[in-house]
């Protein structure tokens, strides 16, 4: 049980940062403002899903990518390092999440819970990075139990995230927000740093 607990927190710990609910809220209420509540409620569920199985999918076949592609371990704390601070980046710049011709295409579908809401915002490369990362250390049953346990619980804080999302945006205002996400940026910024370090000591040996 403790160590079911233990991998639970560890894989929140590296997996909630880098999907970062909070910087998805000002995306999800420009894209859901002419939706009802109850369509709101279905897309923040479908969304919460669909990053669930996304993680989950490249958590279980990280191994067999790797393999496949002949990736090591620390190439991918670097590569996964590089795209998390390229993402950490634009949060504290506060670039926009997605284009304007790309907040134009979306405008027009019916639902977009999986592309742009699930890939490539919240289950990005960084994050399907961690996933993959977590799978390294095998499959024992515990431990498959906590991984699975903790992509669930990023999950339910999507969905959480996106269900506040209105009264959050009116209490915080777009500035509050603007500043949540710039906290959250420095520290997935750190996240990424200390990734890229990890995985060039591993080569340096």
């Amino acid at each position: 049980m403790e160590n079911f607990l233990s991998t639970l927190a560890i894989s929140f710990v590296a997996l909630f940062p880098i999907v970062n609910p909070i910087g998805a809220i000002p995306v999800f209420c420009s894209l859901t403002s002419n939706s009802t509540v109850e369509e709101r409620k279905k897309t923040a569920f479908k969304t919460a899903l669909n990053v669930f199985i996304i993680l989950l999918a490249f958590y279980f076949l990280g191994e067999f990518v790797l393999g496949f592609f002949g990736i090591s371990l620390a190439v991918l704390k670097i590569s996964g390092g590089l795209i998390v601070a390229h993402t950490a980046w634009e949060m504290v710049t506060s670039k926009k999440k997605l284009s304007a011709e790309e907040h134009q295409e979306v405008q027009e579908k019916e639902d977009i819970s999986f592309t742009p809401m699930a890939l490539p915002l919240l289950s990005g490369p960084g994050s399907i990075g961690a996933a993959i990362g977590l799978s390294i250390q095998g499959y024992q049953l515990s431990y498959i139990g906590g991984i699975s346990a903790g992509i669930l619980l990023t999950a339910i804080s999507v969905y959480i995230a996106l269900m506040l999302s209105l009264p959050l945006l009116k209490i915080l205002g777009k500035t509050g927000v603007g500043v949540l996400n710039k906290i959250m940026g420095f520290f997935i910024l750190a996240i990424a740093v200390q990734l890229i370090v990890n995985g060039i000591t591993v080569l340096l040996k």
